[in-house]
């Protein structure tokens, strides 16, 4: 059960703690005090997509942590099978929103996202509200319900699989399905391209290792263009004397100049030195030998040329291009024996449609089963909430295809109607047609006392029901009723419920009341637990408004010992 929830920040909730119990716990207050952010706050705690709106005006960030205690076994182990750990029978959830929208969230101190959220809250909560009641009117939610209360999950997830294998067998039939016209003209095109492609004789990689050579081919091209010009300056050429011949020129020059003066003939011997070293230089330099050959670099470059035509049509690499060729070869070997292969898939989608009938036959079946025995049970619920003539019918029908063929749909072959007769003498018409509000929450009372019963639920996979004004509509005898039928529901397990009505909130084991105040031109929501004494002032008020007059009281004082002796 929800043990403990702490909100900070959440709309006008600045700080509350609230300390939930086993049995029925009642939530109430003025209407806009805040009751609907309470059970918003705990939708966001169990994954349910969330705003920055939510956060509350002029702060950084919200948050929302609730303590589940008392899990049992079951639950734990099939949480385990989420990979969420659960110690002594406890788990902590945590839901952060910063100002800007962003969320994260916490499961027993470790990061996870807000699906892990969504995909524990089956074993942990249930939120009923007037959208919930509101989805009877449709009457595509209705087969779920009938496939809960039957415990067809073991028998959709095997049709599931045969309709599966049925529609990948009908899609490969429509895609071979193509007349002859365009089946020609198909498969020259793609002999076109895979001649293209094997003309090229590609092979793998090919593409990057050219590349590479021709790097390097490059490279030495460059470094035997500059060996080939530095020997031409240092050793002359034909035309011209290189830097060799030039320094020792210039050496003789200086000696003949240089008469008995000491200095010059040191520089023309060091001019005749360096002009030895430099010839080394020019001696090695004409040793140079670089691997290049420039017929290897055209042939690259030309291969490189032949490549970069194919591959705006076929792919950016040459294993792209292998890749397109072998689809297409695929392809024309499909089409040049579609019509074998059209044969072959129409025996399989004969075997296969056979399977899947089969299957939705005996899911059909435990429907059928299921539609009388819910239609039983959903009636004497109806009965004892104050509609004692009323008839309900779960329909099933079974649409058909031109030939009489059940049609096969992705949850089996049937369709379901809740009908409603609410008064004597009327005949079964759509939920959706005579059903008033009040009718509808009695409904979806009804449905959800029947599947929670633990005739439809794992006994020991019970999570918390939470109902947000579901007494919309209701009064008189009938509230009264539907309070006794919460309390009922509420033995052995945690109920939460949003309420105006002075019975629902006589019925609660624990009530807690949503008051707004005002202070310093800020708007704050507080959420206060009621002692006895604060119960029979809170429930005078749901009686009679601001009229506390000790009659009020006394009777909100008897309404709380009536209920309360339930």
């Amino acid at each position: 059960m929800l043990s403990l929830l702490h909100i900070e920040n959440i709309a006008v909730i600045e700080s509350a703690d609230i300390s939930f119990t086993d049995g029925l716990n009642v939530l109430t207050g003025e209407t806009g005090a805040g009751k609907s952010i309470v059970i918003d706050a705990i939708g966001a705690l169990l994954g349910a997509r969330v705003g920055r709106d939510l956060v509350r005006y002029d702060t950084p960030r919200a948050r929302v942590t609730g303590l589940f205690t008392g899990l049992s076994d079951d639950v734990i182990r099939a949480l385990g099978e989420l990979d969420v750990t659960c110690e002594d029978g406890e788990l902590l959830l945590c839901r952060e929103i910063t100002a800007d929208g962003r969320t994260s969230a916490r499961v027993g101190g470790r990061p996870v996202t807000a699906a892990v959220l969504r995909s524990i809250a089956p074993y942990l909560l249930h939120i009923l509200g007037q959208h919930d009641t509101g989805r009877l009117l449709n009457e595509s939610t209705h087969l779920p319900f009938v496939d809960r209360a039957g415990d067809c999950g073991a028998l959709l997830n095997t049709y599931w699989e045969k309709y599966a294998a049925l529609r990948a067998i009908e899609r490969e039939m429509e895609t071979l399905k193509i007349d002859d016209a365009e089946k020609a003209r198909r498969a020259d095109n793609l002999r076109y391209h895979i001649g293209k492609l094997e003309a090229a004789k590609l092979k793998a990689g090919e593409d990057t290792r050219l590349e590479k050579r021709r790097s390097q081919l490059r490279g030495a091209a460059q470094r035997q263009e500059a060996a080939t010009q530095t020997s031409v300056c240092l050793s002359g050429s034909d035309d011209a004397m290189g830097a060799v011949s030039l320094m020792r020129q210039a050496a003789q020059i200086l000696e003949r100049g240089a008469g008995d003066d000491a200095d010059t003939q040191k520089l023309a011997e060091r001019l005749t030195e360096l002009s030895y070293e430099v010839e080394d230089v020019a001696e090695h330099v004409a040793d140079m030998s670089f691997a290049y050959d420039p017929r290897e670099l055209d042939a690259i470059e030309g291969r490189l040329y032949t490549l970069d035509r194919l591959r705006k049509r076929y792919g950016a690499t040459v294993d792209d291009m292998l890749s397109y060729l072998e689809t297409a070869r695929k392809e024309l070997e499909a089409l040049d024996t579609a019509e074998a292969r059209l044969d072959e898939l129409g025996l399989m989608r004969q075997t296969a449609y056979k399977e899947a009938l089969d299957a939705a036959d005996a899911l059909h079946q435990r429907r059928v089963e299921t539609a009388a025995s819910l239609s039983k049970a959903v009636e004497e619920e109806l009965a004892y909430l104050d509609m004692p003539r009323a008839r309900f019918d779960v329909s099933l029908t079974i649409p058909r295809e031109a030939d009489g063929a059940p049609t096969l749909m992705s949850d089996g072959i049937d369709r379901a109607a809740f009908l409603i007769a609410v008064n004597a003498g009327e005949e079964l018409k759509a939920l959706a047609k005579v059903a008033s509000g009040g009718e509808l929450s009695r409904v979806m009372l009804a449905l959800q006392t029947v599947l929670t019963s633990g005739q439809a639920d794992d006994a020991d996979i019970r999570p918390t029901l939470i109902f947000d004004e579901i007494d919309a509509g209701l009064s008189g005898r009938a509230a009264g009723k539907v309070a006794r039928k919460l309390r009922s529901l509420a033995d052995g397990r945690q109920v939460l419920c949003v309420t105006h009505l002075g019975q629902f909130a006589a019925a609660a084991h624990s009530q807690f009341c949503i008051r707004k105040t005002e202070r310093g031109g800020r708007t704050y929501t507080e959420v206060l637990p009621l002692d006895d004494d604060a119960r029979e002032t809170e429930l005078a008020r749901l009686l009679a408004g601001e009229n506390k007059s000790e009659t009020v009281r006394g009777a909100a004082r008897e309404l709380l010992r009536e209920y309360q002796n339930l």
